[in-house]
């Protein structure tokens, strides 16, 4: 038996990185897993690449409207919730000075209201056992240079999580964070290629690392499915850091 046999999943911003390779484990653990995306052709490709038990719905988690089809879908095809793995997310390197309100609307919009609206929409096909994830960052606990808007709305998820646990006391749903230090995902490794220092950026990241290397998606994916599983039944408003040790010491 897969430690999700039979359960329900959705995992936001799944098109790649941690969110598909997480979408991957949990199919290959027994689940069938809802991913979405803003964008149908990469999502099209994380379908083939996922195989059976998937099911792809394109949508921006920052629209509510988008919201509320995803969750319409889910509910009609399978009527619940079991796993609700709230990863959609993006960053702008901005320093202070040079901050704009249309970047801080964005890194917002997504990363904050997209997660609240996320987690609240599904939330009324969750129940007993229901497991949500929250993928916050290493840079909520540290300062992160040029990056302090994303690093912002990263604390705000912290807290949420904190928050609700003590709102969903009693239900049975448990809420955790996942964050994760560097971590190899195509966002990030392209990120780091507009800014012509690539090769140099990705040493220093992984200079500040204690295990001396960068996550793979995989790696991450492994902690998702912890606290997905029944592992994790004992932990809720917990964070769980899956960095090398790079906010910790």
């Amino acid at each position: 038996m897969g430690r999700l046999d039979g359960k329900i999943a959705v995992v936001t911003g799944a098109n790649s990185g941690i969110g598909l390779a997480s979408a991957k484990r949990f199919v290959a653990e027994g689940a069938h897993v809802y991913i979405t995306g803003r964008r149908q052709e990469e999502l099209d490709k994380a379908v083939q690449a996922i195989g059976t038990g998937v099911t792809a719905v394109q949508g921006d988690i920052s629209d509510l409207e988008d919201l509320d089809r995803l969750f319409a879908k889910v509910g009609s095809a399978h009527g619940r919730i079991d796993v609700l793995f709230a990863n959609a997310g993006l960053g702008a390197r901005e320093p202070l000075g040079k901050i704009t309100a249309s970047s801080f609307d964005l890194v917002f919009g997504v990363n904050v209201k997209g997660t609240i609206f996320t987690v609240q929409k599904g939330l009324p096909l969750m129940g007993d056992g229901g497991s949500i994830i929250l993928t916050g960052s290493t840079t909520a606990s540290m300062g992160t240079q040029a990056f302090s808007i994303y690093s912002a709305s990263k604390a705000a998820i912290r807290n949420l999580a904190r928050s609700w646990t003590l709102d969903l006391k009693g239900t049975g749903i448990r809420v955790n964070v996942l964050s994760p230090g560097a971590t190899a995902t195509p966002g990030l490794l392209n990120a780091l290629a507009r800014t012509g220092q690539k090769d140099a950026m990705i040493a220093g990241l992984i200079e500040q690392s204690p295990l001396g290397r960068m996550a793979e998606p995989d790696d991450i994916a492994d902690v998702a499915l912890f606290l997905a599983s029944d592992d994790s039944r004992s932990m809720t408003g917990s964070e769980v850091f899956a960095d090398g040790g790079m906010a910790q010491v």
